[in-house]
């Protein structure tokens, strides 16, 4: 049952991503030659948030989990927040500080699960996709001044 409250959350951040797409907008911008697919995105990030659901129930289960739960709480929220201000309100840099911060956010959460439990090896691969985003969005911002 925890893992399905969890997995609830994530299915509302992944929403924003049918909520606001990325749209003729983003396929004017000059985008990096690392840009992956655009079939690869909905794949990952499915797998990424069964990941983070089945880590926080996880997480959940063990004593002293609270500082490691507010962790993935907060980065659930800032998950959610990017997709509407890159792709909906395409204010790039405001996207890039969110990621920046969802980054940061994952990364004290990995260093909190690890503390509890080996648990926290479901989280690596998110932030290594975290990492291949904020490339992404670093170099739209970058690359497309004004845009």
């Amino acid at each position: 049952m925890t893992f399905l409250i969890f997995l609830a959350a994530c299915a509302a951040a992944g929403a924003t991503g049918v909520l606001f797409q990325p749209g003729d907008w983003y396929l004017r911008q000059k985008r990096p030659s690392f840009t992956p697919p655009n079939w690869v995105f909905p794949v990952v990030w499915t797998t990424l948030y069964i990941l983070m659901a089945w880590a926080a129930a996880r997480l959940a289960a063990l004593p002293g989990s609270g500082t490691a739960l507010a962790l993935w709480s907060l980065q659930i929220a800032l998950n959610t927040l990017w997709t509407p201000v890159f792709f909906g309100a395409h204010r790039k840099g405001a996207g890039m500080a969110i990621i920046a911060l969802l980054w940061l956010t994952v990364a004290l959460l990995l260093l909190a699960a690890f503390r509890l439990d080996l648990i926290g090896l479901l989280l690596t691969p998110y932030i290594v996709w975290l990492s291949i985003a904020a490339a992404l969005n670093w170099r739209v911002w970058r690359d497309n001044p004004g845009a």
